[in-house]
């Protein structure tokens, strides 16, 4: 998976993926193929996030008002 997506177009495409999935007429095969790509990109935001709660947590200390930061999950 490319690491050239921004969080946005990351989670488009995962919206895309799930929707089509949800449809139900994609062959076996792909939609196999569709659901990796889907968890790739899962991964990538889920990474993306945490990159983003590490950076909030160094910016929060180095202004002495928090010693850490604990962005909550959606639901």
């Amino acid at each position: 998976m490319s690491e050239d997506f921004t969080f946005e177009q990351a989670m488009d495409k995962l919206e895309e993926i799930v929707e089509k999935l949800e449809e139900g007429d994609v062959p076996l095969e792909e939609a196999i193929s569709i659901y990796k790509k889907g968890m790739d990109l899962s991964r990538l935001c889920h990474q993306k996030l945490k990159a983003v709660e590490e950076q909030l947590t160094q910016i929060l200390r180095e202004d002495g008002e928090l010693e850490s930061f604990v962005a909550g999950e959606e639901e």
